[in-house]
């Protein structure tokens, strides 16, 4: 095995709903949500992280050792452009995953960094910034079911320390979006549909159906119009273990269109 990756209690699984950038920086319920949360987790060995907001041809591995903090947005406020997350990397966990991942090729890449999807969440787990980050990308070529059985075999790495965080959003239409509805609990009756049967699979351990999504109707094509935001979910479901827990938390929608809906598992 690679690196100092001890054999560990299997660590639990989070999927984020990140929403907007702003998080990062904002008090709100869904940044008290993820304190929270991170307030009872075992002390990871490192974070492996699959941000909506990373998309390549090919699975990609941050492998650099000190990852930067990439802006990846525009027309924020100043104060968000000048927020670091100078959480370090782990060319070891990159070497773990290799080794661990044997139906596809990871690429190990020192051209990305630590993208908006994974550092504006993971500042409010990790302040400190102390726990080592890698992120994988997402190959935007591939099926849902790619991803939901390469998750799975990402199941060592929880048994050797790493906290598997997905981040993106279960109903993402920003098209669709009402901003001026942004600070209150609102949703669209196509959303509203479509997040409660997501809720309903999960809660049932309905893994197929969660693939399949495109299979379920109006409702689910316009909550999820593009995939990448949808997909990190997929990792942590492949991840999930018969007769794990799942646990919901940050359960709202926002501005019609969007969902901050997040989960435990494990």
């Amino acid at each position: 095995m690679a690196g100092d990756f001890r054999p560990t209690p299997p660590m639990p699984v989070l999927f984020l709903g990140h929403g907007s950038p702003m998080n990062a920086i904002e008090e709100n319920e869904f940044v008290a949500g993820f304190r929270r949360v991170a307030a009872d987790l075992p002390r990871p060995a490192a974070i492996l992280c699959i941000s909506a907001h990373w998309e390549t041809r090919g699975t990609q591995l941050t492998a650099m050792a000190q990852p930067p903090t990439i802006h990846d947005f525009g027309g924020f406020p100043q104060a968000l452009f000048e927020v670091q997350y100078p959480a370090p990397g782990s060319p070891a966990l990159v070497q773990l995953t290799r080794e661990t991942v044997q139906s596809v090729h990871l690429e190990p890449v020192h051209t990305w960094g630590l993208d908006h999807g994974a550092w504006s969440v993971l500042r409010h787990l990790y302040p400190e910034a102390n726990v080592p980050v890698v992120q994988m990308s997402l190959d935007y070529l591939q099926t849902p079911d790619y991803h939901y059985q390469l998750a799975r075999e990402l199941q060592v790495l929880r048994e050797r320390g790493v906290l598997i965080v997905g981040s993106g959003n279960m109903v993402h239409n920003l098209r669709l979006l009402d901003w001026r509805r942004m600070n209150s609990p609102f949703a669209f009756d196509w959303a509203e549909e479509a997040s409660e049967k997501v809720k309903r699979f999960l809660q049932e351990g309905d893994h197929k159906r969660l693939i399949n999504y495109r299979c379920h109707g109006k409702a689910f094509a316009q909550a999820i119009p593009t995939p990448e935001h949808y997909l990190p979910m997929l990792y942590t479901l492949g991840l999930q273990q018969p007769g794990e827990k799942l646990a919901l938390f940050n359960d709202q929608p926002l501005g019609g269109s969007l969902t901050m809906t997040s989960f435990q598992i494990g």
